[in-house]
Parts: C-alpha cells; sequence; structure tokens
C-alpha cells in the first residue's frame, strides 16, 4: 500500500518491491475481492485510497504498531534475569515508603534486581543526572533540576503531633478536629524539626515566613522517625506526614492534628533522565508506586 502511494505506479511499486506487475495488480484485486470493496480510486489521475481502502491501510499501520509492540514485550520477557533498577532515595523515606510499594512489584516481577542507594536528596539527585541511579524517589519536587522528568506518584496529609506540654493538648484524644488550631500559634510552639534544606522543614520554614513567626526550633534531627519519637516523649510539637501515623507508639499520650492540604502536603515523585526510553519494567515500577501510594 505505501509503495502503490509513493510511486502513483502499479509497475514502479512493483519494481519498488522485487515483485512483477502483474503479481502486484492480481494480489489487490484478490485482496479487494476478500473485502467486498475497492481499496484504491482507479478513476483518479493519481492512485488514491478510497474509503475502505483508508480503512484498511490504518488497519495496516495498527497491526504493525501491534506487532512491534509485541516484539517488544516478547524480548523484554525474555531478558527479565538482567533488568536491574537501580534507585535513589533518602533513608527515612526509604524505611516507610519502600515496604508499601516494592514487595508489590517483586511480586509481579520477582526475577527483577533492585538496588537501593540511601543518600540525602540532593547526592540523590546528581546521581540521577548522571546516570548513576535509575529513579530518584523523593518528596515535594520544587527544586528538582528541570533535566529530570518528574513522575508525580500521589500526595499525603501532614499531622501535627501535640504532645501533653502543648498548651494544645486535649486529654483523652488521638485525633483533633481539622481547622480548630490557629497556624500562626501552633507554629509558635516549641518545636522539634527535620533538618533545614530537608523537603518538610522547607515547607515549615515556608508556613513560618507565610505566618509571620519566628520558628522555635528546640530540636533538630535529620531522621524523621527520631523527630517523631522525640515529640511524642514530650519534646515539642512537630509535623509527619500521614503515611508514618502508623510508626507513632499508641501507649504513649499525644494527639494528632490534620494540616490542611492547602497549607502543606507531602507530594511524593520519581524522578529519571528526561532522555531514559521507560522500559515495561520502568512503567511498571512506577504504576505501582503511584497505584499503592494512593491506597494509603
Amino acid at each position: 500500500m505505501e509503495a502503490l502511494l509513493k510511486h502513483q505506479s502499479f509497475t514502479k511499486a512493483a519494481k519498488d518491491l522485487y515483485i512483477s506487475q502483474p503479481y502486484l495488480t492480481q494480489f489487490i484485486k484478490k485482496l479487494e475481492e476478500e473485502l467486498g470493496a475497492e481499496i484504491i480510486n482507479r478513476q483518479s489521475p493519481q492512485l488514491q485510497l478510497t474509503e475502505t481502502g483508508k480503512l484498511y491501510y490504518d488497519y495496516l499501520v495498527a497491526a504493525e504498531k501491534d506487532k512491534q509492540q509485541l516484539f517488544q514485550t516478547i524480548t523484554e520477557a525474555r531478558t527479565t534475569d538482567a533488568v536491574k533498577l537501580k534507585i535513589g532515595i533518602l533513608s527515612s523515606l526509604a524505611t516507610y515508603l519502600l515496604p508499601l510499594t516494592l514487595p508489590k512489584f517483586l511480586e509481579r516481577y520477582p526475577s527483577v534486581s533492585i538496588n537501593i542507594t540511601e543518600d540525602i536528596p540532593r547526592n540523590n539527585e546528581m546521581k540521577a543526572l548522571s546516570g548513576e541511579i535509575d529513579f530518584y524517589i523523593g518528596q515535594n519536587p520544587e527544586t528538582v533540576s528541570p533535566s529530570l522528568n518528574v513522575e508525580a506518584v500521589g500526595s499525603h496529609l501532614y499531622y501535627a503531633i501535640i504532645p501533653t506540654q502543648s498548651r494544645f493538648y486535649q486529654e483523652g484524644q488521638t485525633y483533633l478536629p481539622a481547622n480548630t488550631i490557629a497556624m500562626n500559634e501552633l507554629l509558635a510552639e516549641p518545636l522539634v524539626l527535620t533538618k533545614s534544606g530537608s523537603a518538610i522543614r522547607r515547607q515549615i520554614d515556608r508556613l513560618c515566613q507565610r505566618y509571620g513567626v519566628t520558628a522555635q526550633v528546640i530540636l533538630e534531627s535529620e531522621n524523621i522517625y527520631t523527630v517523631s519519637q522525640l515529640s511524642q516523649h514530650n519534646a515539642g510539637v512537630t509535623f509527619i506526614p500521614e503515611s508514618i501515623i502508623g510508626y507513632t507508639d499508641q501507649h504513649l499520650s499525644f494527639n494528632l492534628y490534620p494540616i490542611n492540604a492547602d497549607l502543606i502536603s507531602v507530594d511524593f515523585f520519581i524522578a529519571h533522565q528526561s532522555n531514559r526510553q521507560l522500559s515495561q519494567f520502568d512503567q511498571a515500577f512506577i504504576g505501582t508506586f503511584r497505584d499503592k501510594i494512593r491506597q494509603i
């Protein structure tokens, strides 16, 4: 079909296809008999496809595309043993995020090998840019290099941990109702936060600027779990993603207060080099993360 449209001649098309002109003519006639309609308009000055011909041509294009996709899938399936995915992620983020997501992916692709590098966000970003890792998993991608493609995989709320020493603590309650504490007053409480530069800390710092509050940061840590534990043990107020509430000690006395998503939220992402051609396994990896995180 392409040869006929290109050369506008049965003779030239047959020559291009290394077949005889009578054979090509007979082939087209037989095809038209099978379809029950003409596919070539022989009345026009130039060879043109009839409406039936256009439908048949679109079918051939789609079939060729499906065939190529099938070959790619078969090739990838044959080479599953050689597939290795290298991911970079912040250690504290890996602790609660990877157990929720990787088992499901590995259940589907048990032969895929995954290498995990736990490092600070900036280093993970540099490794993704250099190709040292395939995927950089992080949160709140506002500062990620534009040279990386960022795949959003879901958002979570923040909760404030209100310890017993706080004036906002309410005995006998685990969760406090939303929008019952003025944000500027909550931020003015003694705070236990992750260190400056972390995704969570950047959001808290912006909130303080927004409300004109000078934060009283009494303790800092690089690990969100350390921060959470310190707050639960009455060191001060802190803010944690909802996904790690399950790691809090329910035997201790503290309140959990939901923060409006319009103020701050945890936006998880997977970043990779912009020129990376995503394979079947890459797409499944990203899709599994997106599905599992949104189920939490």
